[in-house]
């Protein structure tokens, strides 16, 4: 998802937040017991959700800055042919992948090996892995 895409989500997801919390407050002051079961019930998931919200958007920021200090250092991996869809070839972010892990093998404590790592993962379609090397590379970054 592109930058802005992920912008309008998180005011989208804000707006329902402000929404679902203005309507726990009109049903905790109803004072009906069910109100305010509801009431409570919505402001636990608009507190949930208004966590999530800004924990997304605090790991949106912090792993754009690591591009950039990457990019800007030379240190990007090398461009992967495109498939028609668009998103990297599979076969050749495969082959990528263990140029990448090797690194972070040889290198456990840098940040520019995890987020290497993190991209071959993002390349080979696995958001799961890629997410975590990426939060390690975060992690790695600030200390």
């Amino acid at each position: 998802m592109s930058k802005a895409g992920a912008w309008l989500m998180a005011a989208v997801l804000a707006l329902y937040v402000v929404l679902a919390g203005s309507w726990a407050v009109r049903l905790m002051a109803s004072g009906e017991v069910a109100g305010i079961v509801l009431g409570a019930a919505l402001v636990l998931f608009a507190g949930v959700g208004a966590w999530a919200l800004v924990a997304e958007l605090v790991f949106g920021v912090r792993l754009d800055r690591l591009v950039r200090r990457l990019d800007a250092a030379g240190g990007m991996p090398t461009p992967l042919p495109k498939a028609p869809s668009g998103r990297a070839d599979k076969a050749a972010a495969d082959r990528a992948f263990p140029v990448a892990k090797a690194d972070v093998e040889a290198h456990p404590e840098s940040w520019e090996a995890w987020l290497r790592l993190s991209m071959a993962y993002d390349a080979a379609r696995d958001r799961r892995r890629a997410r975590r090397a990426a939060r390690e590379a975060i992690r790695l970054s600030r200390a």
